[in-house]
Order: C-alpha cells, then sequence, then structure tokens
C-alpha cells in the first residue's frame, strides 16, 4: 500500500467515474483501475461496487475513507513543512474567495502579487464562506478571503480593509436625488442575494430586515442583483468594490448615512506550516486597498 493509491482512491471517491478520476490524477483509466484493484487485493476488501455507468464507494470504503483521507493530508502537510523550510514563498497557494469579492478584488490585485512575491503560484478558488471554510479544513485551501469573522479554534485570520456598503438604486428611483440615504429607508424595496451568501445576511442586517422577504426576489450573483435593480425590480446595497461594475449598468450610487461597512478577512488553518506565504499574499492585499475606505463610503470611488 502506497501513498500513491490512496490519492486514486480519494480521486475516485470524489468523481464517481475511473475516467474522470485518472485524468484528475493525470494518468490513463487502466492504470488507476489496475492501482485501485491492488489496493483492494491488499485490504481484503472491494472500496468500489461498479456498474457499467457509476461507481459508487461501498460501506467498507465509507468506513476506511476519513483514515485514507487524514493519511494523504498528513503526507502532504510533510511535503508543505519541507517546501516552507525551504523557501515559504515559493511554490503553489490555493487561495479561496467568496463570490461577492472575487470578481472585483482579483483584477486589482493579482499583478501587484506577481510583482511582489514573483515565486508563488496563487491559485484562486470562488465559493460561499461555509464552502471555502471547509475546504480550509480539509486541506483543498491553503487560505480564504472572507467577509465574516473566523470564529473556531482550528483556523485564524486577521482584518486586511475595510470595505463601505453603498446604496445601489434605479435610476429613477424616489431615494436617488439624496445625497446620502439612510440603510432603513431601501428596506421597502429591497433585493437580495439567495441563501447562504454572507453578503444577503449583512444587507439585511444593516436595512433591519430579518430573513423573512415572502416572495421578494433573489439573485444568484451579484451581477443578477445588479441587473435587477438596473431594470429598476428594487433596491439593494452593495460593496464597494463593486462600485464600478454597478455604475456602468447606469445604476446611481450613494454613500451611506451610517457609512456601513464589511470587514475583508484572510483566514488559514492554524497550524498551516505556509503561514509566511498567506500573511505575504494578505499584505499585499492590504497594501492595494490601503484608503480604498474612506472614499467609497464618501461615494468618491
Amino acid at each position: 500500500m502506497n501513498l500513491r493509491d490512496l490519492r486514486y482512491v480519494l480521486a475516485v471517491a470524489e468523481h464517481g467515474h475511473f475516467g474522470h478520476a485518472a485524468e484528475a490524477c493525470g494518468i490513463s483509466q487502466p492504470t488507476l483501475s489496475v492501482q485501485v484493484r491492488k489496493l483492494e487485493e491488499i485490504l481484503g476488501i472491494a472500496l468500489f461496487e461498479r456498474t457499467s455507468k457509476t461507481v459508487v464507494p461501498t460501506d467498507a470504503c465509507e468506513r476506511l475513507i476519513s483514515h485514507v483521507r487524514a493519511a494523504v493530508a498528513e503526507a502532504d502537510a510533510i511535503l508543505a513543512v519541507a517546501r516552507s523550510l525551504r523557501n515559504p514563498l515559493a511554490g503553489r497557494l490555493r487561495l479561496g474567495i467568496i463570490p461577492t469579492l472575487a470578481p472585483y478584488l482579483l483584477p486589482l490585485v493579482f499583478a501587484p502579487l506577481r510583482e511582489a512575491l514573483p515565486l508563488l503560484e496563487v491559485e484562486p478558488w470562488e465559493d460561499q464562506t461555509l464552502a471555502l471554510l471547509e475546504r480550509l479544513r480539509t486541506h483543498d485551501l491553503d487560505g480564504a478571503l472572507l467577509a465574516t469573522e473566523v470564529d473556531a479554534p482550528d483556523l485564524a485570520s486577521r482584518p486586511l480593509f475595510a470595505e463601505p456598503f453603498l446604496a445601489a438604486l434605479p435610476p429613477d428611483h424616489r431615494l436617488a436625488a439624496r445625497a446620502e440615504v439612510a440603510e432603513g429607508e431601501l428596506a421597502e424595496d429591497i433585493l437580495v442575494l439567495a441563501d447562504g451568501h454572507c453578503l444577503r445576511d449583512q444587507t439585511l442586517a444593516a436595512c433591519g430586515r430579518s430573513g423573512a422577504l415572502g416572495s421578494a426576489m433573489r439573485a444568484t450573483s451579484l451581477s443578477t442583483l445588479l441587473n435587477m435593480v438596473a431594470a429598476g425590480y428594487g433596491t439593494t446595497l452593495i460593496p464597494g468594490l463593486a462600485a464600478g461594475t454597478a455604475q456602468d449598468a447606469g445604476i446611481v450610487l450613494r454613500p451611506l448615512a451610517a457609512r456601513t461597512d464589511r470587514t475583508i478577512r484572510i483566514a488559514w488553518r492554524a497550524h498551516f506550516p505556509r503561514r509566511a506565504a498567506v500573511e505575504a499574499v494578505g499584505n499585499v492585499v492590504a497594501s492595494r486597498l490601503k484608503g480604498f475606505a474612506a472614499g467609497a463610503s464618501m461615494g468618491t470611488i
């Protein structure tokens, strides 16, 4: 039994298909199938129930998979420690980022990251907060850019910058003529993202609304939400980095009377051996966005 074969088992369990698993592992399907069969012979049990169309983990595999995952994670940790001893700022860094931040922040920071950390290969992964935290815990990510506090003993985080919220209004909305807008005034026709997005909860909390919105429309992405506002369906709050996209869509933006914002943080596993790399990425992001909050909250983005 070797580490390579354990990785093959994880790939098959994840993809539910030998061909897709082989492609993910960079080998041929016959080679992967043979190695999995050999491992099954060593263990004396069947790990997968195979049909012509599906591959399903057996009960035995389900009981063993957590041990397999832990063994692979520990092996990866050994390699990570070795790399960090050589140069923690070199190699791949898998960085999660929430969907309401990724398309607006990444174009601003990728060039500075390449310039400041030329040996670091930052690979972004976009997903919602809970999914990113889970991928951190399973060692599928090395760090994550979030807009919420991280309150867990196995994870650590630090703030990078404050991102003010702005009122986003259709051009003919009754509040569009205001110099600034009180959050509570948006509650009547507020539009929000679907469940699972932290921006949804932050918007409702800022406007003094509960989670119950009746039949109100919910968007699955911020770009869809902006299009709905531009079409006159209602109002919303947007994070300041999305201001340019909103203005391009013809949306009127106004600062909020209470200057409400969200704090963007970078998170990592508490015992991650390459913490220096995560911190270095955080430093570049914080430096690039230094002073952004003041201009955004005053509507001078």
